[in-house]
């Protein structure tokens, strides 16, 4: 990584030399705008409008418009008289609760490293910071712009976090905020246990970005010449739900059987939830297999009274034994010729 900046954390008379990193970056898939035909760069020109001359870097300048028209035209030295205390000095003001800080305000995460002569200080501020549980709120001026920021550890390191002012938060002025909306008891207890069966520890490297891996994808068939396939169509999910205690109870159901399969096996497989109709289905094969059994038990009760009779025959001597046995083909020829 390279350091974008360079300057000291000062609170109380401590100072400690530090250089900033940027602690994230994009993943995007970029792409240049290009000619459709052959595919060559897009460029732009920086024309000027009154005169219509092209205009360098050199010569441009900063300008507020003030409407109608007009503008104040701002230079480098407009801006260098600008009251900045904390050009090179990450300031420390306060040491709040964590909780206290919205993250709605957070920004862009930078992380902090010490120069060679202030490490001792440095991890006495980190190690500070984790025994009281707080973490130190800060002006900083990056950019030629001065901002807020905090001051907090994350796996042993300092990272800076600036934040938003309070008046670049937009105000959440929604119409449903003044209707009188009312939920019922036991809906609000389904959504509870619906969070609860949900709940777990947050671990984002679980969490991957899906279309910019398919993306990719695509651009590497192009490289490579083969045929882009497209992904078959997810199923869209209904729009509203009819029923909200219903779907409510449903989704309890699927996210604890879900979280069933991914938990360690148990002592016992657990029986998944049965939908509906699936328990329909179900009751259905059973009266299907108890009719089966039934028939199958009246077929066999004739096979097993032939063998009795045939045994009385036999008692009467063998002359009578032998004679349905005679009889017993004759008889079996018409029956099988009737079937065919």
């Amino acid at each position: 990584m390279r350091a974008i900046w360079k300057g000291a954390v000062s609170f109380g008379l401590v100072s400690i030399g530090v250089k900033l990193y940027a602690a994230t970056e994009e993943k995007d898939i970029r792409f240049h705008q290009v000619h459709r035909t052959d595919g060559g760069r897009i460029r732009y020109k920086r024309v000027c409008s009154v005169c219509g001359e092209e205009v360098a870097y050199d010569d441009i300048a900063k300008g507020y418009d003030l409407g109608g028209g007009e503008m104040v035209v701002l230079t480098d030295e407009d801006f260098a008289d600008l009251p900045l205390a904390s050009t090179r000095a990450i300031d420390v003001h306060q040491f709040v609760p964590a909780e206290q800080v919205d993250p709605i305000l957070y920004n862009r995460a930078y992380y902090l490293e010490p120069e060679e002569v202030a490490a001792k200080p440095y991890v006495l501020l980190r190690d500070a910071l984790v025994a009281s549980n707080r973490v130190a709120i800060v002006k900083v001026a990056l950019r030629q712009k001065e901002q807020l920021a905090t001051l907090r550890v994350r796996d042993g390191v300092l990272v800076l976090n600036t934040m938003l002012w309070p008046d670049e938060v937009r105000e959440a002025n929604f119409g449903f905020l003044d209707e009188n909306i009312t939920v019922r008891r036991q809906e609000l207890e389904m959504a509870t246990s619906l969070i609860e069966s949900m709940s777990g520890d947050f671990d984002a490297e679980e969490y991957t970005d899906e279309y910019r891996a398919a993306l990719q994808r695509v651009i590497d068939a192009k490289v490579s010449g083969q045929e882009v396939v497209a992904p078959p169509e997810a199923e869209e999910a209904p729009s509203a739900a009819i029923d909200l205690m219903a779907a409510l109870r449903a989704s309890v159901e699927r996210a604890r059987a879900a979280r069933a399969a991914s938990g360690p096996p148990p002592e016992r497989e657990p029986v998944p939830p049965t939908p509906i109709t699936a328990a329909k289905s179900a009751k259905k094969a059973t009266k299907a297999a108890d009719e089966r059994e039934k028939g199958e038990g009246e077929k066999k009760a004739p096979k097993k009274a032939a063998p009795r009779k045939a045994a009385g025959e036999k008692a009467t001597g063998e002359k009578a034994a032998k004679a349905p046995a005679k009889a017993a083909p004759k008889k079996a020829a018409p029956r099988a010729r009737r079937t065919a």
